[in-house]
Formats: C-alpha cells, structure tokens, sequence
C-alpha cells in the first residue's frame, strides 16, 4: 500500500468513528431531551412519587375492575420510565388536595368518589348521567349542550384529561369513562401519544379530550377515536337547568 492510499485509509477511517461517535452522540441527546419533555408533562421527576387512584368494582364487593388493572400496568410503565414511584389508593379512601403529586385518577363518578371530586371541581362543564335505572340516557355524558349516550359493546366513551391547580402544581390525570374498558383504552392512548399531547399542549397545558372506544366486545380496548378537544365546553360551568338530572 503506498504512502497516499495509507493516509485516505486513515482519513476514511477518522471520519467514520467521527460519524458514529457523533450519531452516538445526537441519539443520546435526542433521548434524554424526550426523557425529560415526558417526566415534564407528567409532572413526574426523577425519584418522585405519585398516586393512583382507582375506583371499586361495584359487582364484586368492592374489588378493583380487571379492566382497570389493566389501565394500572399501562400507567406503571410509564411511571418507571419517568423513574417515579406510584402508591395505589382507593377513590372511596382519598383525603388530600391535588397539586403536591402527580395523580392518577380512574373510574366514573358512580364507582369513584375521587373522580366525582375532580368533575365537579375542575370539570364543571361535563355531567354524567349516574341514573341506576335502565334507559337511553344511563351512563350519558351531557358536555356543554351536547349528550353522548353509552351502548354497551358497541360506542363507549372516555374523558382523557390533563388538569392542573396552577402552574406550580402537579398535575391530575382523569380517565373517566362510561364502562371500565375504557380506563384501560384511555390510559394506553395517553402512553403512546404523550409525545404529540406535549407537543400541541404544552409540558404544563390543560387538556380534556373526549375519546370513543369502537366495538368493544370485538375489539377490546384497541380500536379508539378522538371524537373531540372539549376543554373549553368542560371546563366552563352547564347552566343550572341542564344539569339538574346529572351528576
């Protein structure tokens, strides 16, 4: 090998570690830049802890919905990758503000105290029909003018929110949906699409969104729509007369 075909052998060889090493180098930033955006829209840094909040199974004295654990271990993912702590607590047995930890919050009104607290504090916009007897409008969402009526195994409804008490508070996480394989279709969609939610809405923005599990008894929790953005309507208080039958 000559002199000259020596030294572009090096020279090629320079680059291409150079090359890697900068790759190396771009990956790991990129990474640990989206390690941070998502602890920050969670609310959720290194060695914090947070709550989940979950509700009762009313058909099974009081024991926690398949479903719902479901939702728990999307949740705990997302959690450990934060590099954050969780404590379970039951809704029927929380006692504390919002703000100093992150929340986690599922279940309907009618099984979760915790989240009828939320709904009617932060959401005032949004009622929910807890009617026991059977009926059209059982399990209905009334947002703003609107009705969203529950039928069963076919079109069931969610409410994914992100709310906050300020803008040094941590924030809450609301699934609150109109069977419980909704919590679990909510929590799942609010892991993979935390990225975008914190790209359109801020690391510390406000959202409640209103998400449509689609033939649920086929598909389970995988098939999900945004039905829509509803968190100006539902975070504006319903005049009195339209909320007079809801909770």
């Amino acid at each position: 090998m000559t002199e000259d075909a020596r030294t572009l052998a090096i020279a090629i060889a320079v680059t291409a570690l150079a090359a890697l090493a900068l790759g190396w180098f771009v990956r790991s930033r990129l990474s640990t830049l989206a390690h941070r955006r998502r602890q920050e829209f969670f609310g959720l840094p290194d060695n914090s802890e947070c709550m989940l909040v979950v509700s009762r199974d009313t058909g099974t004295d009081g024991a926690v919905a398949r479903n719902d654990v479901m939702a728990l271990l999307e949740l705990s993912a997302v959690i450990r990758n934060c590099g954050a702590r969780a404590q379970l607590i039951s809704g029927e047995t929380a006692r504390q503000g919002f703000g100093e930890r992150t929340e986690f919050c599922l279940g309907s009104p009618v099984a979760n105290r915790r989240s009828a607290a939320h709904l009617h504090s932060l959401l005032p916009g949004v009622s929910v029909n807890t009617d026991a007897d059977p009926g059209p409008d059982r399990g209905a969402f009334v947002i703003g003018s609107e009705r969203f009526r529950l039928e069963n195994g076919s079109v069931e409804h969610v409410l994914l929110a992100r709310l906050t008490a300020g803008q040094e508070g941590r924030p809450v996480f609301l699934a609150c949906g109109q069977r419980s394989i909704t919590h679990q279709a909510a929590a799942r969609y609010l892991a993979r699409h935390n990225a975008r939610l914190s790209r359109k809405y801020g690391s510390g923005g406000t959202f409640v969104l209103l998400l449509k599990v689609v033939n649920s008894q086929a598909y389970g929790p995988d098939v999900v729509e945004l039905v829509k953005d509803v968190t100006r309507v539902a975070t504006v208080p319903q005049p009195k007369l339209t909320r007079s039958k809801d909770l």
